[in-house]
């Protein structure tokens, strides 16, 4: 029969207590809303310094060789490599004559300068590293292996930028994060630097002069180069080291390098070409200290220093391994999406494509009662009974007025409806009132409809054509949004075209579906005895009482014909104390109702299929969503913006499509879909923060006041259902 004998025992409530409005404490408050600023500061923080500490560089290769040195005073450009303005003047040096300076930019990487490190190590010779502070950060361990070393340190800037394009405040700004990045890495400061893109003297301009001169009023020793070897176009390991050849036999030269940036096997294997070669032509090696006479061009720094660069390196190392978790967040959560979707797009062509599942033979004439819950509704109810009167399916209309106080009751009677029974209560919730009116139904099948839908005239005569089946308990019909003018309008309805009612397709063929709407159900009066009838204990009964009936082994199915139009807030304070609402309440039906997990037939049946694809898809994806967004503007700010955009664009076609099927299916006209693009952008957001509200509200322990919304009236039917219904 599709269902197994159940007594009715009623979960407890989710939430011990009387139900009752309370104000909530301020620091309840104050948590779910510092709560999600603190997750958005970290975030962001973390997107910000791990994209400026990974930023990628292109290298010295593309420094600028041989051109004019316009602006640039004569002795710096026929000058020696080493240019030092610290000590008052323009002082430029030179290697002595048979003396080699080795030097690598671009570092310290993991791989190749520890490799590099251990050359001149077996050699005996010292080499002169310019690094930057991204890689500093990064491996700190290389840094300080290679000073341990005895090798020199310089500065080659944080983010490797072109000097001569940025202004002062840029360059301070990157010298000051390099200095943070050496103090906390090895401890020690560098006044020796070494610009980006920077070849020989004579190849400066007057731009890069002007940079020059500000880094040597800042107390930095420049270093530029006599031979570039290229070692980045990877010639071959025997032609680099023959492009560090002295340009006249005997003189000493400053030699570029590199040990980051690329595969630097080839330089690896060249030093073992170069430094044996040129010792047996008598050459000496040694460091730019050496060259200006001084001792060391690094030193150690102070204590407060020390910590300060201390937090940095651990900020910096912190953001790469919260990166890393995002990653992996982020492919998951994108799995998950684009996963939806296609799960949706090919059980909901199957769920079109198959027919009705009515018991063979069978047809459901017999009279139906319609129980509609009110409570100060004047500005609904009347169209909402007459669209009900005007249906083409016997039925008794039992109007519960729940405690109104704007005569909504007294506006049912005038409409003097022969089918319209009113029941007036006092202001006892709205499951309490649909059970009044199951109480006072005539008929074993019960159509529950909220005051401010309107059924169109067939929809109670499908919907509870599927009852014909005894192991059907309820049915779902298809809810629309009858007040869809506007953006906020156009948005909620491509939501429930696209998201709630294509749902309720796969749901329905897996048969287990987690919600009948409270716009549009209908039940079995000994199928909700059964599992307990509505209940008060969470804010979503239309959830509650669908998986209390799974749980009875009452199956549920979704008649998508059976339309009704109703209101959805019509402003964003609505929609957020609407969706708040619902989130929550979802979310403590599913925990009331978890023992479904390990319940045996039809019970255990949804507990193992729907509550984890409710978990997933209606919890979970949401929560990493925002993830594609933050990770977009990353994308953009420090990766690579047509790429980004690109995927980007990739994820919002399949949501097209998936969208544009859902409307076919729903024979509703594309047009709206223009409003898609946008819906994401904006209106996604404030479904992020609703449900990360309502998570932070569940963990806190507060239970939420019922919120009712401020009604307008504005459901209106296509015209061709408001023809048929006159």
């Amino acid at each position: 029969m599709g269902r197994r004998p159940h007594s009715p025992v009623r979960p407890p409530p989710t939430t011990p207590g009387p139900r009752r409005n309370r104000a909530p404490l301020p620091s309840r408050h104050r948590f779910r809303i510092v709560v999600p600023l603190v997750l958005l500061a970290f975030v962001v923080s973390v997107l910000l310094a791990q994209g400026y500490t990974t930023r990628t560089f292109s290298g010295d290769q593309e420094g600028r060789t041989a051109r004019p040195a316009a602006g640039v005073p004569r002795e710096v450009a026929d000058g020696g490599p080493v240019l030092d303005t610290t000590r008052g003047g323009l002082n430029t040096y030179r290697p002595p004559d048979r003396t080699v300076v080795l030097t690598f930019d671009d570092g310290p990487d993991p791989v190749w300068t520890p490799r590099i490190r251990a050359v001149l190590d077996r050699h005996g010779i010292p080499g002169t590293f310019f690094v930057t502070g991204q890689q500093a950060v990064h491996h700190p361990g290389v840094l300080r292996d290679v000073i341990r070393s005895g090798h020199e340190i310089g500065v080659h800037t944080f983010s490797h930028p072109d000097l001569s394009t940025r202004s002062e405040s840029d360059i301070d700004r990157e010298l000051a994060l390099t200095q943070l990045a050496l103090a906390g890495a090895a401890g020690v400061n560098s006044s020796l630097l070494r610009m980006p893109y920077s070849s020989t003297t004579a190849a400066l301009d007057g731009a890069d002069w002007s940079a020059a001169r500000h880094l040597g009023d800042k107390g930095y020793v420049l270093s530029f180069i006599d031979q570039d070897t290229k070692d980045w176009q990877r010639p071959g390991a025997r032609a680099i080291a023959d492009a560090a050849a002295p340009s006249a036999p005997g003189r000493g030269m400053v030699v570029l390098l590199h040990d980051a940036g690329g595969d630097r096997s080839q330089t690896v294997a060249a030093l073992d070409i170069l430094i044996p070669r040129l010792q047996a032509q008598g050459y000496r090696f040694t460091t730019l200290a050496d060259v200006l006479g001084t001792d060391s061009l690094t030193s150690p720094v102070d204590t407060g220093t020390l910590w300060k660069g201390r937090v940095f390196v651990a900020a910096v190392s912190v953001s790469g391994a919260t990166m890393s978790v995002l990653g992996v967040l982020l492919l998951t959560v994108g799995i998950l999406v684009l996963g939806r979707c296609a799960l949706l797009l090919v059980l909901a062509r199957h769920h079109a494509r198959r027919r009705p599942r009515v018991h063979p033979g069978a047809s459901v004439t017999r009279p139906v009662s319609v129980v509609v819950p009110a409570h100060n509704e004047k500005l609904c109810i009347a169209k909402t009974l007459r669209s009900l009167a005007a249906g083409d399916h016997p039925v008794e209309i039992i109007v519960v007025d729940d405690g109104s106080d704007d005569g909504t009751a007294d506006i049912a009677e005038s409409l003097r409806l022969d089918a319209v029974t009113v029941v007036r209560q006092p202001n006892r919730g709205k499951a309490s009132a649909l059970n009044t009116g199951v109480r006072r139904a005539s008929h074993d099948l019960v159509v529950m409809l909220d005051a401010d839908t309107v059924f169109a005239p067939s929809t109670v005569r499908r919907l509870v054509q599927p009852f014909a089946d005894p192991a059907v308990g309820a049915t779902a019909g298809n809810a629309k949004v009858g007040n869809r003018r506007g953006l906020l309008g156009r948005w909620q309805h491509i939501e429930y075209v696209m998201g709630f009612n294509l749902d309720r397709r796969m749901y329905d063929l897996l048969s287990c579906m987690p919600t009948i709407p409270g716009a549009v159900g209908a039940f079995r009066v000994t199928a909700l005895r059964e599992a307990g009838t509505m209940s008060d204990d969470t804010l979503a009964e239309d959830t509650d009482i669908t998986m209390a009936l799974h749980r009875a082994g009452w199956q549920v199915r979704y008649v998508e014909d059976a339309l009704a139009w109703t209101e959805v807030p019509a402003s964003l304070r609505q929609l957020w104390r609407q969706r708040y609402r619902w989130s929550y309440g979802t979310m403590q039906a599913a925990w009331k109702h978890r023992h479904a997990l390990v319940e045996r037939g039809h019970a255990g049946h949804f507990g193992r299929l729907g509550l984890p694809l409710l978990a997933v898809f209606q919890i979970v994806t949401p929560l990493l969503a925002p993830l594609i967004d933050l990770l977009m503007v990353y994308g953009l700010v420090f990766g690579n913006p047509l790429t980004t955009m690109l995927a980007w664009t990739g994820v919002l076609a399949v949501q097209t499509v998936c969208a544009a099927y859902a409307f076919r299916l729903d024979g509703e006209s594309l047009r709206p879909l223009w409003a898609l693009p946008l819906q994401q952008v904006v209106y996604r957001q404030l479904m992020y923060l609703v449900l990360l509200q309502a998570c932070l509200t569940a963990v806190n322990g507060y239970r939420l006041p019922w919120q009712r919304l401020k009604r307008s009236g504005d459901v209106v039917l296509p015209p061709a259902m408001s023809a048929r219904g006159r």
